[in-house]
């Protein structure tokens, strides 16, 4: 069984330029105009997601799961992540990877629409 979860877009021109510059996602549906299209859908690492201007809700959170949290943040950032920039901030989990007390590292990724991403992997041994 594959799930496939919805990220909900206002313009799916701005997030198919997001996930794909800076997520490193690759289009995978066909090369129609964004503009012209409902539904996108993104693969990246054998796991998809798929982007829509009419189904889903805005603020959805994707957990994806990964190897390397650290390397994948320093290339996230090197394509152009932004992110609040206040290591103070509540949300530090946005400013960089982390170490959870339930025993993950994890950085999270805001997109152009509100979605989350929460790349994720399991806290190295103490």
């Amino acid at each position: 069984m594959a799930l496939v979860p919805v990220m909900r877009c206002r313009d799916l021109r701005i997030a198919v330029a997001f996930y794909t510059g800076i997520l490193d996602f690759t289009r995978v549906d066909g090369d129609d105009d964004p503009a012209d299209c409902a539904v996108v859908t993104l693969a990246r690492d054998g796991g998809q997601l798929t982007l829509s201007a009419d189904d889903g809700i805005f603020g959805t959170v994707v957990v994806v799961t990964c190897s390397d949290v650290d390397e994948l943040s320093r290339s996230f950032r090197r394509r152009g992540l932004r992110t609040p920039g206040n290591p103070d901030a509540p949300q530090l989990v946005h400013e960089g990877p982390i170490d959870q007390t339930w025993g993950t590292r994890e950085f999270y990724v805001e997109d152009p629409d509100g979605n989350t991403l929460r790349f994720t992997q399991a806290a190295p041994a103490p």
